[in-house]
């Protein structure tokens, strides 16, 4: 599976482009260090839950260095880049929502500000939804997401 994931990304990514990976690369740190560096591309890492430098893990500031030795330029558990013209929010985490089944982690989760949301840790549970669009690999024929898609979804649902 690994083999896959790497050679979809290394066919979608060149050298020079800007990659957010809106987290869960790894719990397990060996796996950072054996397949981050497989992977083309300037990476930033959005930390989620299922990273060791994510702060709801116990020892979270410990591993912010390692990860950036490892090829993360950056790290950050949100942020906002410009898409089509808009601000548009990172966050591995889906906006806060009270009749959301997943009730875990509502400390990290973001306040719908009625803005756009790149995210993932939802798996197959939606792909698009509202203002949301859930960029995680299993439903997205296990590819990163271009950025010229995520364009079109926001030009579209405006």
């Amino acid at each position: 599976m690994d083999n896959e994931l790497i050679e979809n990304w290394n066919e979608a990514v060149a050298a020079d482009d800007h990659i957010y990976f809106l987290g869960d690369f790894s719990l397990d740190f060996k796996r950072v260090r054996q397949v981050l560096p497989l992977l083309r591309g300037v990476k930033h890492l959005v930390a989620g839950n299922h990273d060791l430098c994510h702060s709801s893990n116990a020892g979270s500031g410990a591993y912010l260095e390692k990860y950036r030795q490892l090829g993360f330029v950056d790290i950050c558990e949100s942020t906002r880049i410009d898409i089509a013209g808009q601000s548009v929010l990172c966050c591995h985490l889906p906006f806060f929502d009270l009749d959301d089944p997943d009730t875990r982690l509502p400390e990290y989760k973001p306040e719908d500000d009625g803005g756009w949301l790149l995210h993932g840790h939802v798996h197959q549970r939606w792909k698009i939804k509202e203002k949301q669009i859930n960029v995680g690999v299993d439903v997205w024929d296990y590819c990163p997401v271009s950025v010229e898609t995520i364009a079109r979804i926001i030009a579209e649902g405006d």
